[in-house]
């Protein structure tokens, strides 16, 4: 697909009842989307972008919102900053939709200013940045799930439940990329840390996808901690670091946050990855006990043929779809208008929403980010629940 072209899916046929294809259009609840299909994030854009589709799809299905159908309109941002910021804004001229999804952290932070300022629309991403989900500096922007910093809060919290020594305070490393990625939830993880009671003993730098990493593995050593989480990485160097620190004789139990807890890792892991955890917002594909995995299972079954898996980051696009469509559901209960204004409004009145198991019950309280997630341990090739869900806000 042409970057300078849109494409626009999840239309409803017109109708004698409603007239034109134009007055059709008109009666769409739009949502525009920058989304990375090609680039070094196509990887998981592709897939974030199906979930998205397909989860407005099933909205439709289920008759909308009040009737009103969702018309979703994406171009491919190619992971490239400048290229999603001028699709941004062209969408914004072109169709003056009441909600956005955005390719990227470095997208939403560019265009927050504006946002807030000039086009006052619903803006989700890709991203699990605190600071996009800072309520008081960026109100019409929300997180698909717990930020990182949360993620760390929610792996610390089940570290300080589970120290591996009797009466000894457990002890973490950190092992993360020299990226914003990378960084961003460290200072929070370490003043969380530090209020549960658990000892940071290292702290691992690397560059992205790093191939050397003695150093850092004789650190370790060196430090011989509990337990190591990695930030800023999709796969390399975590099998690296994990088989080196089994060569060394290493106890240390290895976790990471989402993007790390992924079905892809596991296969690089093959049996190293038993044992490996990490926190998801998410239930699982193979998960279908969830009644909500039961529905996805459903609709791919009837709309993708052949598919017999879907990754973590097909569940984020879904999940952002159900915030689409739940806040939506919100402004038609209360007689509002669909509006980026409107919705922004609606955000902090999400309280205890039964996501039928797909994550925990999701209240936005304190921050436009739901602040739940599971911890999952690594079996047999897949993650099963290490934990129940839990919250950080209670």
């Amino acid at each position: 697909m042409k970057a300078s072209k849109w494409l626009v899916v999840l239309t409803v046929a017109a109708s004698l009842a409603l007239g034109t294809g134009l007055a059709l259009a008109a009666d769409t609840i739009k949502v525009t989307a920058q989304q990375p299909l090609t680039g070094r994030f196509a990887f998981a854009g592709k897939h974030i972008h199906q979930g998205l589709m397909d989860s407005l799809g099933y909205a439709n299905e289920q008759g909308g919102v009040g009737g009103r159908k969702f018309e979703y309109i994406y171009e491919d941002s190619g992971y490239d900053l400048q290229k999603a910021i001028a699709s941004f804004k062209k969408a914004m001229a072109q169709y003056k939709p009441p909600m956005d999804y955005g390719e990227s952290t470095g997208q939403g932070k560019a265009l927050a200013p504006e946002i807030n300022q000039r086009y006052h629309v619903l803006y989700g991403s890709t991203s699990f940045s605190a600071e996009l989900a800072d309520r008081k500096k960026n109100p019409y922007m929300f997180v698909s799930g717990p930020t990182y910093s949360q993620q760390f809060g929610i792996l610390l919290k089940y570290i300080a439940a589970h120290p591996k020594k009797k009466g000894q305070a457990p002890t973490v490393a950190f092992f993360y990329s020299d990226t914003e990625f990378g960084r961003d939830p460290i200072p929070y993880a370490r003043e969380m840390a530090k209020k549960l009671g658990i000892k940071v003993v290292a702290e691992e730098v690397t560059a992205v996808g790093a191939v050397d990493v003695t150093s850092q593995l004789l650190d370790l050593k060196r430090k011989n901690p509990d337990y190591c989480i990695f930030q800023g990485y999709v796969v390399p160097p975590i099998p690296a670091v994990i088989r080196g620190a089994r060569d060394y004789g290493l106890k240390t139990t290895f976790m990471g946050s989402f993007w790390t807890t992924s079905k892809m890792l596991l296969d690089k892991l093959g049996k190293d990855g038993e044992g490996y955890m990490g926190v998801n917002p998410y239930a699982y594909w193979y998960h279908t006990e969830v009644p909500m995995i039961k529905i996805i299972q459903d609709y791919n079954k009837r709309h993708h043929k052949g598919v017999d898996y879907r990754p973590n980051s097909y569940m984020q696009g879904w999940f952002t779809g159900m915030i689409f469509v739940k806040l939506a559901q919100m402004c038609q209960a209360k007689g509002l208008p669909i509006t980026g204004e409107n919705l922004k409004n609606m955000i902090p009145q999400v309280k205890d929403w039964d996501t039928q198991g797909f994550t925990g019950k999701v209240s936005f309280k304190t921050t436009n980010a739901t602040a739940v997630g599971r911890v999952f341990v690594g079996k047999g090739g897949k993650f099963v629940p290490a934990s129940d869900w839990i919250y950080l806000d209670e």
